[in-house]
């Protein structure tokens, strides 16, 4: 009956370290990889309407985004209550479209130049006489392209 018998010692044998960087390696380049950096800071509140018509724009690296709405609340005290046009981290004056325009114009390769497109992230509470001022700047640096951008959803909601 004793075919069976315990060990004495009963250790515990040690637990193998080898694949741990392999798995630590894998881990860092999946974040790398996954991770998305966030291109501008909203200072405005952009809720944006509905529209049940929509296609979504293939190449965004011939997107320019301008965001116009009222400041957040940390801002307002700062920038009043009315509604600002936010170009990239900082909220401007519609004066200032020009001066962005052709910075990022500059900023992006020739041939890319003349298929640039503006897309306006306007808030559904912003008054169209601000929309209408920006597109006449738009008009003056001959940026024709312009994409307004809606989320999905019925029109009437």
């Amino acid at each position: 009956m004793s075919k069976f018998k315990k060990k004495k010692g009963g250790d515990v044998p040690a637990i193998s370290t080898a694949s741990l960087p392999d798995i630590v390696f894998m881990l860092l380049f999946f974040f790398m990889v996954a991770t998305v950096m966030k291109d501008n800071d909203l200072k405005i509140q952009n809720s944006l309407p509905k529209a049940d018509q929509v296609t979504k724009l293939e190449k965004k690296d011939r997107v320019m985004f301008i965001f116009a709405g009222k400041p957040h609340e940390k801002y307002r005290s700062q920038y009043g209550e009315g509604a600002r046009i936010q170009l990239n981290d900082r909220l401007s004056d519609v004066s200032e479209i020009r001066n962005f325009v052709l910075a990022e114009r500059a900023a992006r390769p020739p041939e890319l130049e003349n298929v640039l497109t503006t897309s306006l992230k306007v808030d559904k509470e912003v008054k169209m006489g601000l929309v209408t001022e920006i597109k006449q700047e738009l008009r003056k640096v001959e940026a024709l392209k312009i994409n307004y951008t809606t989320n999905q959803g019925k029109v009437t909601n």
